[in-house]
């Protein structure tokens, strides 16, 4: 029988030919992998382990691992824990509309460079779950980058399609269109609803010229003497709605509107709808020094300061916050 003979350094050519012949037809088949994009960069960021879920399981990360350009806000860790879903297994047990909410309410198409924006309040864009209010101004040298009134923590990772936008809390996506309807679902605000209702004011808050409604929780209204809604409907019309507009103002206004607006004394004032103002101060926050989480405000008549019981309820007319106290101007 004849033998055959290999040649070793024949074998080891021939197999690097072969190794890169393979290597060629991955890249001329268009298969390389680009480890760049959105999707890897969220899944390979320690701070971003909730959002990267949030992605998967909402449906949008083959966007983000796709060819077209894309800006996703992504809340840290933190800021997730702090809105409830401590962890991934959070978000995985939630229901799963929901969990498509909040993905698509945090992703942009487009390459959007908010730093680049205008110094200006609120700015609209667009996501894939509703609209977004975007503040880019100065404050003591700094300049400062909102989107809800959630405060963007560094500089934006660039990805090959696009960027990812580390914010400080997790963007609530809005469920009611209007303000009006937003109130009548709460049920701490059955009692201001029905005021709303009494004072013929409803169609006031359910247009699109956009308000913030600063709306005393059930607790707040009795305490002024509208404990029952037949208080209300008994009350004299003209006076619920001098007493509503006193808790009005026409535009958007967020906790970090006022926190970034506010001077160097920490107190400002907010011009209402009836053409008073009240006083807002903000709130020191005792683990960030020179820094402050929120706001109090203190009408013409009240004794004492009233207190944001929730903040920052976006609609799609306005923003919401339901307060302790109803800001009065006559004791």
């Amino acid at each position: 029988m004849r033998k055959i003979h290999f040649n070793i350094k024949t074998l080891t050519a021939c197999g690097a030919i072969a190794i890169l012949a393979m290597g060629c037809d991955k890249e001329d088949g268009g298969s390389k992998r680009d480890n760049n994009r959105i999707a890897q960069v969220l899944a390979d960021n320690f701070n971003l382990t909730v959002m990267n879920t949030v992605i998967t399981r909402g449906g949008v990360r083959p966007l983000t691992d796709g060819p077209k350009t894309v800006t996703v806000f992504a809340p840290s860790d933190e800021a997730f824990a702090k809105a409830g879903y401590a962890n991934n297994t959070a978000i995985l047990t939630a229901a799963y509309d929901r969990v498509v909410r909040l993905a698509n309410y945090h992703t942009v198409e487009g390459n959007y460079e908010i730093e680049k924006m205008p110094f200006l309040f609120n700015q609209e864009i667009n996501s894939l779950g509703g609209k977004l209010y975007v503040t880019r101004w100065i404050k003591n040298g700094d300049t400062v980058l909102t989107i809800n009134g959630s405060r963007l923590l560094s500089t934006a990772v660039n990805a090959s399609n696009g960027k990812v936008q580390v914010i400080d809390r997790m963007l609530e996506p809005y469920v009611h269109a209007t303000l009006t309807d937003a109130i009548a679902s709460n049920a701490s605000l059955t009692l201001f609803n029905q005021a709303l209702q009494r004072a013929g004011m409803i169609g006031l808050l359910s247009g699109k010229v956009p308000h913030t409604v600063y709306a005393p929780n059930n607790s707040a209204m009795a305490a002024i003497g509208y404990g029952t809604l037949e208080t209300i409907e008994a009350a004299d019309p003209a006076v619920l709605a001098d007493m509503i507009r006193y808790q009005v103002v026409e535009d958007r206004r967020f906790v970090n509107d006022y926190i970034l607006s506010t001077g160097p004394t920490n107190e400002g004032k907010q011009g209402m709808l009836n053409n008073n103002s009240v006083t807002v101060t903000l709130i020191a926050d005792p683990q960030r020094p020179g820094s402050f989480s929120g706001i109090r405000l203190k009408g013409i008549g009240n004794t004492s300061e009233t207190n944001l019981v929730h903040q920052d309820i976006i609609t799609g007319n306005g923003v919401l916050h339901i307060t302790d106290q109803v800001l009065r101007i006559t004791q």
